[in-house]
């Protein structure tokens, strides 16, 4: 299923959860759902700049978010207003699920940021996973999101993703190119 013309796009809420709560809801326009992978595009959503030292999230800047319903990650990639690209970030989450308008990303913590020119890949908030009980509370989740993350570093110092995405027009083949099925 496609989404409707770029003229008129389909508009879904990506509901993320995290802990069992929901840690941020916001409008993007539904770009493709090919029946695996749902794929959106949204304005920073956050509040005001978000600096993680080696990247600085802000407003204006763009996303196009990948979802899959069978794998344990989401991508996205992030752009600045006038298009440059910054990188991509990677969220180790449950699969996917669209319910009518609802995109709903369950985050299991762990992440991977990818810098455009692929030479940072840099793994993220170990820590806060380790620290989330999932281990015990979901041994096999834990197992799931380990291996995602490890297979995203993987493939992304493999095939150098930071120089995967040529433009807005080829990001969904280059995505699938670059972050193929585990």
């Amino acid at each position: 299923m496609s989404a409707n013309s770029p003229e008129s796009p389909q508009r879904v809420d990506v509901v993320l959860l995290k802990g069992g709560r929901t840690k941020i809801r916001y409008a993007a326009d539904l770009l493709t759902d090919d029946g695996t992978r749902v794929t959106v595009r949204a304005p920073w959503a956050g509040e005001g700049v978000r600096d993680f030292g080696f990247v600085r999230f802000e407003p204006g800047d763009v996303f196009t978010e990948h979802y899959w319903r069978d794998r344990w990650y989401s991508v996205k990639e992030v752009r600045t207003a006038d298009g440059t690209l910054k990188g991509w970030y990677c969220d180790i989450t449950r699969p996917a699920a669209l319910n009518g308008a609802e995109l709903v990303v369950e985050d299991l913590d762990l992440d991977l940021w990818v810098s455009a020119d692929g030479k940072d890949v840099l793994r993220l908030d170990e820590d806060e996973f380790e620290e989330s009980g999932l281990a015990e509370r979901d041994p096999e989740a834990a197992s799931a999101a380990w291996a995602a993350l490890n297979e995203l570093e993987r493939l992304t110092r493999l095939r150098g993703a930071g120089n995967c995405a040529t433009g807005p027009d080829e990001l969904a083949a280059d995505t699938q190119r670059c972050f193929p099925p585990l």
